[in-house]
């Protein structure tokens, strides 16, 4: 089994629970299995552990030998992961654990995503849970749940349960960075309906396909200029206008938080403009392909013959559609004018379903500044109720303020320069994380996030890099140390 070779990397203990906790199904919003699994571990180790009411699970563990008295610190991860596989893979999230593999640096998954966002951080506490003979002061690990769709888990933890004044997040995915703030975030979402019709005689039908693209978190790697299946299907089906298509359905993308990655159409085309439309979509095709070589090398878009389908879009209401997701903004807004190389406010054109006679538009726009959040989800809204559609907004959560003279962020500063010899990389961050929202229900709580370097998170192509774990887990322990 390729997950045995995981476990026998270095440190053993953390690869042997996170390939333990990757045997569980765990996506968001579906956490019932894995908050069980960690209630068992906890009770397990026979210390008190809690599930509050929303299916956070905390852990509280008294601090070693000598350390009895110390301040207790929290120790922070999510439980859920990114649910995403290739196209060709046979998976079954539901009930099939990731199937994992060792490539030269890197631990993969095959075919899906790893988990290592956040399941890495859930397996580093484990081991200090279970440890015997690590030093560190009173721990109270907190396992939240819904983070990647919601932070769900982060607002519903009520106040009171939690005693330490210093939080460590273990959810940053570059090993040289200490995030000390985020960006908040909020869901848009567009629906309406449209009227259908039957497709008009001497039509041809086609089946229009974006598939290849990297994809990626959309807040970590927004600012990597990478494709967006969604805006790039529109690209092509307001190109073809011309040519007289008719749009039967449109399904691209998936979670709110992950850069599509494909997108797929069925449309009709005039018989005696297939060729002409055949010979323009190629060349769109391939303008766009060269303008994505850099970022999405492997890119594929392609126009397949199929059956001519039953029902349409009417052609006015696909004419408004079109020009509203052309209209939706995407990617970088704008970077902060205050912080080197900080995204300020973005944009993920995450999901666009059109079928029987419904559409639905999902949006997450992100920014470390409360108005211009705002402002850049007014603009998606303005773009569909122009069209007669519905927008609501739901799931803000808040930014987290950076407050770099805490205690914490000088003590690991302090750490990291002793052990590697280079300065840390204090930063925000344009994702979002939980800590902003805990904080509310404890304010003056000294918080700061870490980890070890993660790649493609969100995609299949997510991958952890073993020397990092390794140096994380060195780091880990010294500054436990020092608490």
């Amino acid at each position: 089994m390729t997950n045995e070779s995981v476990r026998a990397l270095e440190p053993k203990a953390i690869w042997n629970h996170f390939a333990d906790l990757n045997a569980i199904p765990r996506a968001s919003k579906k956490e019932a299995r894995v908050t069980a699994f960690m209630k068992a571990f906890g009770e397990g180790l026979g210390l008190p552990t809690h599930v509050d009411h929303a299916g956070n699970v905390i852990i509280k563990k008294p601090g070693s030998k000598g350390r009895e008295k110390a301040a207790p610190v929290v120790l922070q991860s999510h439980l859920d992961m990114v649910h995403q596989k290739n196209a060709g893979t046979d998976f079954n999230f539901d009930t099939d654990g990731i199937r994992m593999k060792v490539d030269g640096d890197w631990v993969k998954a095959e075919g899906t995503t790893l988990g290592a966002d956040n399941g890495l951080g859930v397996a580093t506490i484990m081991t200090i849970l279970a440890s015997k003979d690590i030093a560190h002061p009173p721990i109270e690990a907190l396992f939240t749940i819904d983070e990647e769709t919601g932070m769900t888990g982060a607002f519903e933890l009520k106040g009171g349960l939690l005693s330490a004044p210093i939080l460590l997040n273990l959810d940053t995915e570059e090993d040289n960075e200490l995030t000390i703030g985020c960006a908040g975030g909020l869901d848009v979402t567009a629906t309406g309906s449209y009227t259908e019709e039957a497709v008009p005689a001497g039509m041809k039908g086609f089946r229009v396909s974006v598939k290849g693209l990297n994809g990626g978190h959309s807040g970590t790697e927004i600012h990597l200029g990478r494709g967006n299946a969604n805006k790039l299907m529109n690209r092509l089906l307001l190109a073809a206008e011309p040519h007289g298509i008719r749009i039967a359905t449109i399904d691209g993308g998936s979670l709110r938080n992950a850069i599509p990655r494909e997108s797929n159409a069925v449309i009709a085309v005039p018989a005696d403009k297939a060729d002409a439309f055949a010979k323009s979509f190629r060349e769109l095709a391939a303008a766009i392909t060269a303008e994505y070589r850099t970022t999405d090398p492997e890119l594929k878009i392609e126009a397949t013959a199929a059956d001519a389908p039953a029902k349409v879009m009417s052609a006015q209401d696909q004419r408004g559609f079109l020009r509203a997701v052309q209209a939706t903004p995407n990617g970088i807004f704008r970077m902060s004018p205050d912080v080197k190389d900080l995204v300020q406010t973005s944009n993920n054109l995450a999901r666009v379903q059109l079928k029987d006679g419904q559409y639905t538009v999902m949006c997450l726009t992100r920014s470390s500044v409360v108005s211009e959040k705002t402002d850049e989800a007014d603009s998606i809204r303005a773009a569909y109720e122009l069209i007669g559609g519905t927008v609501k907004f739901s799931g803000g959560y808040p930014g987290w303020t950076p407050h770099p003279e805490a205690r914490i962020v000088q003590l690991m500063s302090a750490v990291y320069k002793e052990l590697f010899n280079e300065e840390a990389h204090v930063m925000a961050c344009h994702a979002g994380l939980e800590c902003g929202i805990i904080g509310r229900n404890y304010p003056g709580m000294e918080m700061i996030s870490f980890g070890p370097t993660i790649r493609g998170a969100h995609s299949p192509d997510e991958r952890a890099n073993i020397p990092s774990v390794q140096k994380f887990w060195k780091y880990l322990q010294v500054v436990l140390e020092r608490l």
